[in-house]
Order: structure tokens, then C-alpha cells, then sequence
């Protein structure tokens, strides 16, 4: 049955339950629908044309329409559509994961695999529990995570999350989530806003006094992005995660590296831990495994942690019926397939200086207050004055990102992010076959939307 844009306006308002939308901004205007997609671009069921400055949701890694990807998922389907992991193996599923294992930075050597980035961080969450069981420490069972963090949002992904506005409702959560500063050095405390060095010793030192705080053998997990997501892409200063990785090994406690967003090519390298040069004990990863052809995520674990689990009668007690589909692993070897082919890391790498100064042309506008990220992922804060770097307040706030700029964005023809989870950001990360066509596109329409934004204030 194909419908009209009519009736698909129709069958959205009366079925559909978007997910993180408020319903009721469609009562008196059209839900976007999105037919299709063709490399960085996406056309509406109107026929216009966006640029996907978000890559989908930081997903859509090789671009769309790509056939060799929907051949993969068509041939694996049709040999074997479907079969668990639950003591089988099936060849899509071991063939991605001995790739996996040896694109991995350092000793991480094992794969267990979900459907999403959620379930990821819950999975790393459960094994580092169940570990440290195992091991005669059952004691261990809180985590550590930045401010403003989003991490996912089953129960367990929600605890570890840094953000309160969206817990509200579930409430209560699981115990043992703990929060420490993130990295937002345009934000720093006063006493060490004038050294970046200074700044990340501090702020990887405040993960050790929180592991004091609540008792050095009750943490059993850092849970830390290569890059923050939420807030606007917070990057690392220079030695934080060197100076966090001696923590963990002090107080025997593993380190997360959460790269759902941050793995596979959005900063230039399969992991985001190899771009900052340190080693995680768990990598979680979704999105840009499967480029978003198909759903799947997982985490990469060091042979010490799988140890306790292959003796006797130990299992980990944890599954998902659908993880290590089949067709979405299919997917993911024919993705990273394009990623060898293509050398989308290269191109990341190469284009990636050109993008930062792309973007750093708005430094001009009197909105813009800081332009962050590297690779292919940037936060743009935006301020009320740019010389004593005030933000909006919250009614401001609404106004600006809600009442105009998603909206206005979303028509000149650029999809992105406007975002006040923390302060007001626009964030960007398009997909990794772009170059400077698209940047300048980008800093083009940001530059119109932002000026007349800031007429309105």
C-alpha cells in the first residue's frame, strides 16, 4: 500500500509516537517525512532536499542509498534470516567479530553484541557487575559518568546517564550512578580556565576523589565518552585520559569507553580511544557499525574480563534475541568494506581541518560563543554576550531553540541538531564521504539562521 503525503500526514498524527518529541508541536503543522536518501543528502515526501548534517543521529557513516550495503542484508536473508546467539553461532556474527577484535585497539578481544547503544552500556554495566562478583569482590557495583552524559535510556543506561531532566519520569533508577565534571573548558572553574592541561588534571581528578568518596571498592566502572555528546562535543585536554587510566588501574576499577557515537570514523579513527591514545577495558558501540542499514551494537571486552565466565558451569546470564542479527552483521562487514575501499578514515583525516575552519568563520556572528570537536563532530554554543560568554535563560532558551532554530534550520535545508541540554548548542556530524562542498553548505545556511536568530532575541 503506498499512501499519499496526505494520508501519511494522517496515519503519523493518529499512529505514530515519535520518540524525544513533543506531539503536540504537529497539532497545527505537518510532521517531517523523510522518502529517501542519496549519499549526504535526504529528500522529504515533497520532494526537498536536506543536507544531513547529523548523519541521521550521528549514524549514517558511508552516506545513504548505498546498494552494496542493502545487496549484503538482501543475500544474507535470503541464506539464513535469523538465528540466536544463545548457544549457536552463526558465520555473519563470528566473521564481524574476529574483524572487530583485530581492528580494536590494544587486548580487547571479545564481542558480545545487542541491537543498540543502550543495550550496549547496559550489557558493559552488567558484565562489570557480574565480573567483579566473580573475581571475590562483590562489593563493586557503582559508576562513574560525566555531567550532561547520555549514555542510553533502558534503566540501567539511564542510571549511568548524567542528565536529570529525563529521568524524572522513571524514576526511581537503579542505585550506583555517580557524576564528575565533564570537560567543557569554555565552561571551566575560574581557578583553571586559563590552562586546558590544568583543567583536564583537574577534572580527571575529581574521578578519583569521587572513587574515594563513595569508597574505592564499591566503583566498579568509569563510563566516559572520547568525545561528550550532550552539552556540545566536550573533547578531551591534552593528557585527561592518561591521567583517568592511571586512576582506574590505582583502584582496580575498569574503564568504559563509550563510543557508541564515537566509534567508526567520526573522529577519524575506527575507535575514539585510538585518536586520544588510551586503552579501555569495554568499548561499547552501535551506530556507525551498520552505517544505520541495520541495527546493531555490542561491546568490546578484554580477554580478563570473559575469564571468569568460560569455567565450569559460570555463565553471564545476559542476552537479546536479536543481537548479532544475522543481516545486521552482514551489514557491518559490508560497511567496513566500504570504509576499506573508500578510505573514509583518510578522508576524515584530510577534510577534517578544513571543516573546523569552516565552521570557525562564524566566530564573527555575535551569537556564536564557542566552536568545538575535531574529526567529523562539532559543537556550536551559542551565547546572549559573547564577551562574558552569558547564556540564555531557560524561557530564552525555548524561544531560540524550539520557537525558531530547529525550525528554521530544518527549512533552509540542513538537518542538525539544536540542542539546551546544558547550555544552548547546534551540533553537527555529517557523514564521512563529505568534503567542502557540504561544509560550506553547512556554515552557509548556519550563517543566515544564526543572524536573523540573533534579531529576534
Amino acid at each position: 500500500m503506498t499512501l499519499s503525503p496526505d494520508e501519511l500526514q494522517a496515519a503519523a498524527k493518529q499512529h505514530l509516537w515519535m520518540h524525544f518529541t513533543r506531539m503536540s508541536s504537529y497539532n497545527d503543522g505537518d510532521i517531517p517525512v523523510i522518502v529517501r536518501g542519496s549519499g549526504p543528502y535526504v529528500y522529504d515526501d515533497k520532494g526537498k532536499r536536506y543536507l544531513d548534517g547529523l548523519a541521521g543521529l550521528f549514524v549514517s557513516m558511508v552516506g545513504h542509498g548505498r546498494t552494496e550495503l542493502a545487496e549484503a542484508a538482501s543475500k544474507q536473508a535470503s541464506e539464513l534470516a535469523y538465528f540466536p546467539l544463545w548457544s549457536y553461532a552463526h558465520p555473519a556474527a563470528v566473521q564481524l567479530a574476529a574483524r572487530l577484535a583485530e581492528l580494536a585497539p590494544g587486548d580487547l578481544n571479545r564481542v558480545f553484541f545487542t541491537t543498540s547503544g543502550s543495550e550496549a552500556v547496559e550489557s558493559a554495566w552488567k558484565l562489570a557487575k557480574a565480573y567483579f562478583k566473580r573475581i571475590g569482590e562483590p562489593a563493586r557495583y557503582k559508576v562513574l559518568s560525566r555531567e550532561y552524559a547520555y549514555h542510553g535510556t533502558s534503566m540501567g543506561a539511564l542510571a549511568v546517564t548524567g542528565l536529570s531532566a529525563i529521568k524524572h519520569d522513571f524514576e526511581p533508577l537503579p542505585p550506583g550512578g555517580v557524576r564528575v565534571p565533564n570537560t567543557n573548558f569554555y565552561r571551566a572553574p575560574e581557578f583553571v580556565a586559563d590552562d586546558e592541561a590544568r583543567f583536564g588534571v583537574w577534572a580527571a581528578d575529581e574521578i578519583e576523589r569521587a572513587i574515594l568518596r563513595e569508597d574505592a571498592e564499591s566503583v566498579a566502572a568509569v563510563f566516559l565518552e572520547p568525545v561528550q555528546n550532550s552539552g556540545g562535543c566536550f573533547t578531551p585536554p591534552p593528557g585527561y585520559f592518561q591521567r583517568v587510566r592511571e586512576i582506574c588501574d590505582k583502584y582496580g576499577v575498569l574503564l568504559v569507553s563509550d563510543e557508541v557515537i564515537c566509534a567508526f570514523g567520526r573522529l577519524g579513527y575506527y575507535f575514539g580511544s585510538e585518536r586520544y591514545g588510551y586503552q579501555p577495558d569495554i568499548i561499547t558501540f552501535a551506530k556507525g557499525v551498520t552505517s544505520g542499514y541495520a541495527p546493531l551494537g555490542g561491546m568490546l571486552v578484554r580477554d580478563q574480563l570473559m575469564e571468569p565466565f568460560t569455567q565450569g558451569q559460570a555463565s553471564f546470564l545476559h542476552g537479546v534475541t536479536f543481537a548479532g542479527h544475522p543481516v545486521s552483521c552482514a551489514v557491518a562487514m559490508a560497511n567496513l568494506d566500504v570504509f576499506e575501499k573508500e578510505d573514509l578514515l583518510g578522508n576524515v583525516r584530510a577534510h577534517e581541518g578544513t571543516f573546523r575552519a569552516t565552521l570557525e568563520k562564524l566566530h564573527d556572528l555575535p551569537i556564536v560563543g564557542d566552536i568545538r570537536g575535531d574529526g567529523f563532530f562539532y559543537g556550536i554554543e551559542l551565547v546572549k554576550d559573547k564577551a562574558t560568554r552569558e547564556t540564555f535563560d531557560d524561557d530564552e532558551s525555548e524561544r531560540l531553540l524550539r520557537g525558531f532554530l530547529s525550525g528554521a534550520l530544518f527549512d533552509a535545508g540542513l538537518i542538525c541538531r539544536a540542542d539546551d541540554r546544558g547550555d544552548p548548542v547546534i551540533q553537527l556530524s555529517p557523514p564521512l564521504t563529505c568534503g567542502p562542498e557540504q561544509f560550506n553548505e553547512i556554515e552557509q545556511i548556519l550563517r543566515s539562521v544564526l543572524t536573523e536568530a540573533w534579531t529576534r532575541l
